[in-house]
């Protein structure tokens, strides 16, 4: 879900997303060896990904969507 308001006159957008319990006990791991909440690794995450250079970031896009393809199935 996404979900949109504004801030201090900047849209923020804030996105939903489901993860099975495996899933999100791995989030909250990773999340605290960086000393993170799971929404803030999730954010610097997202970040990276962004911020990499064009054709690794289609590669890395192509990887996640390959590799959850049957979970976006069953989400849609």
């Amino acid at each position: 879900m996404l979900y949109k308001r504004k801030v201090e006159g900047v849209i923020i957008e804030t996105i939903t997303v489901k993860l099975d319990d495996s899933k999100a006990a791995l989030l909250r791991e990773k999340a605290k060896k960086f000393g993170l909440l799971p929404d803030q690794f999730v954010t610097v995450s997202i970040k990276d990904l962004i911020a990499r250079p064009e054709p690794d970031f289609e590669e890395a896009m192509r990887k996640v969507l390959s590799r959850n393809e049957e979970l976006y199935k069953r989400l849609a």
